[in-house]
This record gives C-alpha cells, sequence and structure tokens, in this order.
C-alpha cells in the first residue's frame, strides 16, 4: 500500500539520521525531566521509528547521556569563543564573568534541565552521572586556566567551592522562571564568590 503521509520520512545517510536523533532527544529533554520523555515522543520528533531509534542507541539512558555529552561540549565550546573574543591582556575577574553569562544563557535556554540536574540527580541515570562528574571535571580546569598562575590548595578548593555556588545559584534560578532582572546580581554574586574564596584576582 503507498504512504499518504503529509510528511513522510527522509532517508538520510547513518550520521545525519543519528545527529537528527540526538537534536530531537535534545529537544525533548529540555522540555521535561527525563523520566517523563519516552522514547516514544523522540522518535516522533525526529521522523523515525522506534525501532530505528534502537538501531542507534541501546535505550533511553545511552540516548540522554549522548544529549548532555553534546549539550556539554557545545556549551564549553561557546564559552572558549567567549573568552577568545575579549582584547588581550583584560583582568581575569572579566574572563570569569564572560564564561558565566554564557553559562546563564544556557541556563535559560534550558531551565527545566539545569533546574532538574542540579536538584534532582537522583531522577538521572548513572551513567549520566558519570558524564557531569567529567565535564565539572573539565569545567574546573578550564577555570584553572583562566586564572592561571597558583597551584596551592586554597586555589582548588576555590575553585571547585565557585562551581558549586554558580551550579546551584543557576539552578535556583532556573527554578524561579529565570527572571531577567535576577541576572547581574547573580553573576555578581558568583564572581565575589570566587574572589572571596581566592582572597584576590591576582591580575
Amino acid at each position: 500500500m503507498t504512504r499518504t503521509d503529509a510528511s513522510p520520512r527522509r532517508r538520510l545517510d547513518p550520521d545525519s539520521r543519528r545527529a537528527a536523533i540526538v537534536a530531537a532527544a535534545a529537544q525533548e529533554f529540555s522540555r521535561a525531566p527525563y523520566a517523563q520523555v519516552t522514547i516514544t515522543q523522540v522518535a516522533a520528533r525526529a521522523g523515525a521509528s522506534e525501532a530505528l531509534l534502537y538501531r542507534y542507541f541501546a535505550g533511553k539512558d545511552d540516548l540522554y547521556a549522548t544529549v548532555v555529552r553534546h549539550t556539554v561540549a557545545d556549551l564549553a565550546a561557546r564559552q572558549e569563543a567567549a573568552v577568545a573574543a575579549l582584547r588581550p591582556g583584560v583582568p581575569r575577574r572579566d574572563r570569569v564573568r564572560a564564561v558565566t553569562l554564557v553559562q546563564l544563557d544556557d541556563v535559560a535556554a534550558h531551565p527545566h534541565a539545569w533546574a532538574g540536574a542540579v536538584l534532582r540527580p537522583g531522577d538521572e541515570p548513572a551513567v549520566v552521572a558519570q558524564v557531569r562528574r567529567q565535564a565539572r571535571a573539565e569545567q574546573a580546569t578550564r577555570l584553572r586556566d583562566l586564572l592561571a598562575d597558583r597551584v596551592d590548595r586554597r586555589f582548588e578548593y576555590a575553585l571547585w567551592g565557585y562551581l558549586g555556588f554558580l551550579e546551584s545559584a543557576c539552578a535556583r534560578w532556573a527554578e524561579q522562571g529565570c527572571p531577567p532582572e535576577d541576572r547581574w546580581p547573580l553573576v555578581e554574586a558568583a564572581l565575589g564568590a570566587l574572589q572571596g574564596a581566592l582572597g584576590d584576582w591576582g591580575g
């Protein structure tokens, strides 16, 4: 029998099809918590069958972990681009502010995902928890490179403490609907927390 669908499925090469599935899943997971998203929803958004999704991913856990990896990699790339766009020799505080602003843009674009990841980590599969731990370690390394010139223990605790503060503050902001008027107070509070922990920006 001839199909009469208004929007027939497109034939894509494997890489393009996988990318389309990941993009569709990212949209679904940004709209609702992990537990509420189904493979059926993702397949419908991707214009694919559920059986086809299982050819590319072992299950929802695997698909979600892939989405999170893509998300954190994209955020890191945008933060690096923001720093690269600054004029040479800008103070370290301005560099940290630049990456913080990019993070807030991401929170505002995906508030459900941010709030859920921080406030309800137990709702996510174990494989994703490992992805987030690795992402946080890489974020600490990038922050260390931005500040540079210090290797003392206070510096290390300041870095990790700042990341925890920023995550919690962002989750609270997301919980409240990311009100624009709270954007700069959040940034200033985060920068103040890091400065207090460091003792001095050092340049």
